[in-house]
This record gives structure tokens, C-alpha cells and sequence, in this order.
């Protein structure tokens, strides 16, 4: 019996051993990890650890500069609809082709009740940059045969209210006996002066050391929309001549006069004149006597035309 009980009581003593190693063993594996799981758990918090610091040097690391090209103007191509407006524009502003005529006649009287027929002719055609000009001038005195004068210019803007011209001048005096016809190069400016003084000033240069300098310059005051006064000067100077018909070196002719017109409309417009006229002697040659400076009053009427 005793020896029944001591077997009982070991094997309830070693249950009891068994029973309570189980237990520690369970909270130590839960409170103590094992050395290769802590190796692993370092190894994972390393690895994170310098991913966010190379996370943290890429952010900091400053970006290169990358090599920016340079701005390039749009190509631009131009189509028939641009160049139909390019043309209009130009048309518009300056481009445009005119044309315009102006025909005048007048009669004049001197003291002595003698009489000259002057007739004008003037044509240009062009733009406001490039026109062409066409002036013919006729005078016949009474008794005398007719003197014709005639040029054509290419004229060229070069500023605000002037043109530079240069052609050809044509001059034919049936009253000579030799060197009739006469042919000179022109050069000269044309435009409005200041205080709108038309002017024309021309140099020309022909055979027989002929120079000659012109100056024409007008300007209309108006007294109302249809009457008008305009004064005038003409004014030629002969630098050199040595032709056959030389005239004296100096101011060769001078007229200042004043025109009344009343405009009809702008394409028909009479007139009347009032001038004063100087005129120099010419050189005595084999083919001239030597004559006096001549100064008259002269006075007339005329009419102009404008198409």
C-alpha cells in the first residue's frame, strides 16, 4: 500500500514538474527572441534605414542643369490669302498707281502791246515713291517762231514732302539758224517747302559748256473755296555758255507775278495774270549782236485744265 501511494505521489510531483516547464518555456519564447530572429529583424531595420537615407540624399542632391535650347521663331509660310492682304496694304499705303494731267494756256501783253502765247503740259504717273513726270512747255511771241521745251524725270522720294529727279530736257528754237535742237542732262529736287511753297529747282548740263540753274516756286492763299490767289517766282541763272546763242553769265530771266482763278470745279479753272519781268542781254557771238537786260510789266489771262 505504501509502496502504491509513493508511485501516486511521484507521478503527480513529475505532472506538476512537466506541467509548469511547458508555461516558462512558452512566455520566454514570446519574451526572448531567438539570436537568428533578431539578426533578421536588423537586417530588415538596416535596409530601411538606408533606403531612407538614400531616399534623403537623392532629395537633397541638387539637380543638374540641364542645357536649354534656344527660343526658335516660328517658320512662318506665307499663303495666297497673305499676299493678297500684303498687296492691298500696300496698295492702300502708298502703292497705289495714279495718274494725273494738267493742261494750261495763257496769253500775256507788255507795255508795248506785244503778245506771247505760253502753253503747259504736265503728266506723272506713278506710285507716292516712284513716278514718272512729263513737262512740255511751248512760247511763241507775235511775229516770231514757236520755242519748245520738253523733259522727262524719274522721280524718287526721299523724305516727307520731297522728290529727287533726273532725266532729260529738250529744247528745239526755230528762231535759230544753227544748233536749233539742244539736248541737256536734268538733276534737281522737287517738292513743298515750308509754309507749302511748291518748288521745283533743277540743274542742267548740255553741249557747248551750257550749265544752267532753274527755280520755280508757287503757293495758293485761298480767299474761298473756289477763288484763289497764288504768287509766284521763275527764276533761271546761267552759270557757263559758250554755244553759238550765248547768254550772259548771272541771272539770265526773273518773273514774280500774281494769278486771280476761280475753280469751277477741280478740272476747269480761269485766271488772270499780273507779272514783272526781267530778262538779260545775251554775249555777242558770229551768230548775235551783244543786247541789253530788258524789264517789263506783263499782264493776261488764261485757262487750266486738271484730268
Amino acid at each position: 500500500m505504501r509502496i502504491i501511494n509513493h508511485f501516486v505521489m511521484s507521478t503527480l510531483g513529475a505532472s506538476l514538474l512537466l506541467w509548469s516547464g511547458e508555461i516558462f518555456a512558452h512566455e520566454g519564447h514570446h519574451s526572448m527572441p531567438m539570436p537568428e530572429q533578431q539578426t533578421q529583424q536588423a537586417t530588415v531595420m538596416d535596409d530601411s534605414a538606408d533606403s531612407e537615407h538614400s531616399q534623403h540624399q537623392l532629395m537633397q542632391q541638387p539637380k543638374p542643369l540641364t542645357e536649354e535650347k534656344p527660343l526658335q521663331a516660328p517658320q512662318y509660310q506665307a499663303s495666297s490669302v497673305d499676299d493678297v492682304a500684303s498687296a492691298e496694304h500696300i496698295k492702300e499705303h502708298g502703292g497705289q498707281i495714279y495718274q494725273q494731267t494738267t493742261l494750261e494756256s495763257r496769253w500775256l501783253r507788255n507795255n508795248d502791246g506785244k503778245g506771247v502765247l505760253k502753253s503747259e503740259l504736265e503728266t506723272r504717273i506713278g506710285t507716292d515713291e516712284n513716278k514718272i513726270f512729263i513737262k512740255v512747255h511751248a512760247d511763241r511771241s507775235e511775229s516770231e517762231q514757236a520755242e519748245y521745251d520738253a523733259k522727262v524725270l524719274y522721280s524718287r522720294n526721299v523724305a516727307d514732302f520731297w522728290d529727287v529727279q533726273a532725266g532729260l530736257r529738250y529744247r528745239n528754237d526755230q528762231n535759230r539758224e544753227v544748233d536749233q535742237d539742244q539736248v541737256e542732262a536734268v538733276i534737281g529736287l522737287h517738292g513743298l517747302a515750308p509754309y507749302f511753297f511748291e518748288t521745283n529747282a533743277y540743274l542742267y548740263v548740255g553741249q557747248d559748256n551750257q550749265t544752267s540753274l532753274s527755280l520755280e516756286t508757287e503757293r495758293d492763299v485761298l480767299l474761298t473755296q473756289k477763288l484763289i490767289l497764288k504768287p509766284y517766282l521763275d527764276l533761271n541763272v546761267v552759270l557757263s555758255d559758250d554755244s553759238s546763242y550765248a547768254q550772259k553769265t548771272g541771272l539770265s530771266t526773273a518773273q514774280l507775278g500774281l494769278e486771280t482763278r476761280y475753280e469751277i470745279n477741280k478740272k476747269v479753272m480761269p485766271f488772270v495774270d499780273l507779272s514783272y519781268s526781267y530778262r538779260q542781254g545775251n554775249e555777242e557771238t558770229a551768230w548775235q549782236q551783244q543786247s541789253s537786260s530788258e524789264n517789263e510789266w506783263l499782264y493776261g489771262a488764261g485757262i487750266r485744265f486738271k484730268f
